[in-house]
């Protein structure tokens, strides 16, 4: 009989690409794997892959309400399911987790994708702050494993609970093709449309720069207020909101954009020590990407040279920044060419093995 690993997330599953190649890996290990989520009014239908995926049905979409509701239904059916392991994404899955499997005699894993009282939206409310500052200090130290997406924030987490934390970092698959570039060339940002992601800023910066299109893939709390900002810049038919992608459909559109961004507000310590996803996919794509100037988009950058890194989110700034890879062919090929290379040592080929010897998997 299989060992089954239950895997907790608060996301939409089809489109989480992180859990789904987590899952594929300890299935390809030889585990029974169950990833549970949540469907939101707007989900799409599922597709079939090699482990088990839950659903939770919630009347909330958002806010404390979202978060007590899906909480409960989690904990309840964790309660009378069996598992052996169970991996907790985040702090927002992390009370049901640890108290549906207490007695279970269970390994429990904590995942931390982010530093919850560190977020922005998190940091500007203290109450909050305080919430999520209690939960993560009263339930992190009693899982057994650990495991963080970046040097700093694993810095952190082992200063804060004398626990050792393991870095998997976010990185796709390999890609062995070459880009194909859209004839239009645009710029693409992947993610959520939240607070603290520079998007204001950026669609300010293409208001002013009347050769640029934009496509932005995702959704998010501010995906109302952007539109709206479009609007009032009158650049509509130069910036394009694509909603909520599969992956499969996500890695085309990345494919055919010239240059990708992650600009983020230094605004809490969980942005200042991200490591993005979309990061690493623009390298696996070969598409010059423009970046903060933080310390673990530094680091890469001081071994591979293969992104264009910026020190503030003032308007200027990231003009200068798309001008120049819009105007200069040399720069632009030079970061290309070394994102060829840097693909070839980071992506979840090689990030798996650390996975799973570091992990007990």
């Amino acid at each position: 009989m299989k060992e089954k690993i239950v895997i907790t997330v608060t996301n939409d599953l089809s489109y989480d690409q992180r859990m789904i190649k987590t899952a594929n890996t300890l299935v390809d290990l030889g585990y029974e794997v169950e990833l549970i989520g949540r469907l939101r009014h707007n989900s799409i239908a599922l597709t079939d892959k090699k482990f088990n995926q839950i659903r939770l049905i919630c009347l909330f979409e958002k806010g404390k309400l979202f978060y007590i509701e899906y909480n409960l239904k989690l904990f309840f059916y964790l309660k009378r399911i069996k598992y052996h392991r169970i991996i907790a994404v985040d702090l927002d899955t992390i009370i049901p987790a640890y108290y549906a499997s207490k007695h279970k005699n269970v390994l429990k894993y904590y995942d931390a994708h982010e530093y919850f009282p560190e977020m922005p939206e998190v940091v500007r409310r203290p109450l909050i702050k305080k919430i999520w500052t209690f939960i993560e200090r009263k339930f992190v130290p009693k899982f057994d494993y650990h495991y963080t997406v970046s040097k700093g924030l694993k810095n952190i987490f082992e200063a804060l609970y004398d626990k050792p934390f393991a870095l998997i970092r976010n990185l796709p698959k390999q890609i062995h093709t070459e880009p194909h570039h859209s004839s239009k060339k645009f710029i693409l940002y992947q993610g959520a449309l939240n607070e603290g992601r520079g998007l204001e800023a950026l669609l300010l910066a293409i208001k002013n720069l009347p050769f640029v299109h934009l496509k932005l893939a995702g959704e998010g709390d501010l995906s109302n207020t952007l539109r709206k900002l479009t609007k009032d810049y009158k650049i509509e038919d130069r910036v394009e909101f694509l909603g909520y992608l599969p992956p499969p459909l996500l890695k085309e559109i990345t494919s055919k954009a010239y240059i990708g961004v992650n600009l983020l507000e230094n605004r809490g310590l969980n942005y200042y020590h991200s490591l993005a996803n979309k990061f690493f996919d623009y390298i696996q794509h070969q598409i010059p990407s423009i970046n903060m100037d933080f310390p673990e988009y530094r680091a890469i950058q001081e071994t591979y040279h293969c992104t264009y890194l910026i020190e503030n989110l003032e308007i200027e700034t990231i003009k200068r920044a798309i001008g120049d890879l819009y105007e200069d062919p040399k720069l632009y090929q030079n970061l290309q060419d070394n994102c060829l290379k840097a693909r070839v040592h980071l992506n979840w080929e090689n990030e798996s093995e650390i996975f799973k010897t570091t992990l007990n998997f």
